[in-house]
């Protein structure tokens, strides 16, 4: 059995997004003394490529009822919003408003209503002029306002979790991309892009995008691709015309994981600017595998495809995307929508083409692998965090390793 000092550390966190840095948090505060390190392949201060809604805090209503995702997602938000006023965060909590613009989109608005009751969320059910009371310029048949949502100056976020972590004794290393992981009895080895190498007695593997990659180093099967699709973006040059976050009922049949959610969305930053979302086309972005490479692929571009010609799907082009747009927000003017780039969603796809929106965490000798988590991530980060830590410190007991003192309460 190695020696305490044979190990560089006790956990290696593989990722310093959100998700990770709130896993490295958790670790020190469920078991004080151990020895965390993170490894983040970006530099210090950046971001690999932020998600299509970073910053936003998601209430869960769009999980199923009683699912562990549902359930995380409804404690995760409470808990971001309790986190963010702890360390003098910008953030909102304005609730989710929901509008039909069709009335064959009214049983979906009626059913997410009750999905969101079951989930003990306040949720109000709103007429046109009840619509006007929360958004003066947002247009509908009817709409829900869903308590428990809200935004978060998401950098502000990750530089907390992650000086919360240093102060309890977790190392960050940014800039350090993991290329190899050798996998012993005794524990695991990674070599990082510069020719280092970390020990450790267990790792977690939180690469978020790149999961899957780091999944087959460790000689692990993950059973999925992370694939991801491009989705356009746009900013409005009148943001006064949203104050929260305003979204379109999800198209009926679509794969939600095809965008989060899909549908229109319009989601006011705490920066001030009005950004505004769609479901994302199946368009494979630069960085990770063609969903074309994966099998099953095809499967799903064609279920895609019958979204596409039935006109479910916003931004397939300008003149459908604006008027779409227009009759949620009649008074928007021609000059007001402006492109503002390309934001990208990963999403794990399994064998037969079939894509997941839900958990998928899994376990192996000394490792323990974050394959998929809901977007946004913000939301579900500090519960989830938990969960993997608590599997983390599990599989390091393993090695004959053991905590100084472990507080009781922290892990779930």
């Amino acid at each position: 059995m190695r020696t305490h000092a044979a190990y560089d550390c006790d956990v290696m966190v593989i990722g310093g997004g959100t998700l990770g840095l709130a896993t490295a948090r958790a670790l020190e505060r469920a078991a004080p003394g151990v020895r965390v390190t993170v490894l983040e392949r970006a530099a210090a201060g950046a971001v690999d490529r932020p998600g299509p809604d970073d910053g936003v805090i998601a209430c869960g209503v769009r999980h199923r009822p009683g699912s562990f995702e549902a359930r995380t997602a409804v404690r995760g938000a409470a808990e971001l919003a309790d986190f963010c006023a702890e360390h003098g965060i910008r953030h909102t909590m304005a609730g989710e408003l929901i509008v039909a613009t069709d009335r064959g989109e009214l049983p979906r608005l009626h059913a997410l209503a009750q999905r969101g009751r079951q989930h003990r969320l306040p949720v109000r059910e709103l007429g046109p002029a009840q619509i006007a009371e929360y958004e003066p310029w947002v247009r509908g048949l009817a709409g829900i306002r869903v308590g428990g949502a809200g935004t978060a100056d998401a950098g502000a976020v990750r530089a907390a979790l992650a000086a919360d972590a240093v102060a309890a004794g977790a190392v960050v290393r940014y800039g350090c991309e993991v290329v190899a992981v050798d996998r012993r009895p005794w524990g695991v080895a990674v070599r990082t892009a510069d020719g280092a190498v970390v020990r450790a007695r267990a790792l977690v593997n939180c690469a978020g995008p790149h999961a899957d990659r780091v999944a087959r180093l460790t000689g692990d099967r993950p059973g999925i691709r992370l694939v991801r699709f491009r989705e356009p973006r746009f900013s409005v040059g009148r943001p006064e015309l949203v104050r929260g976050q305003v979204h379109t009922v999800p198209p009926a049949g679509l794969p939600g994981p095809l965008g989060f959610p899909a549908g229109l969305r319009l989601t006011r930053g705490t920066d001030g600017a009005l950004h505004v979302g769609a479901g994302a086309p199946l368009v494979p972005a630069s960085g990770t595998a063609a969903p074309a490479e994966h099998p099953g692929a095809w499967r799903t571009a064609v279920r895609h495809l019958r979204h596409r010609t039935a006109g479910t799907l916003r931004p397939w082009s300008d003149e459908a995307f604006t008027a779409a747009l227009r009759r949620l927000l009649p008074d928007l003017g021609e000059d007001d929508l402006r492109p503002s780039g390309v934001a990208v969603h990963t999403r794990a796809m399994l064998p037969d083409g079939g894509l997941t929106d839900g958990f998928l965490v899994r376990e192996a000798p000394h490792t323990v692998h974050v394959l998929n988590a809901p977007t946004p991530v913000a939301a579900v980060a500090l519960p989830l965090g938990r969960e993997v830590a608590r599997r983390a410190l599990a599989s390091a007991r393993g090695t004959g390793w053991r905590p100084p003192a472990v507080e009781s309460g922290h892990c779930v």
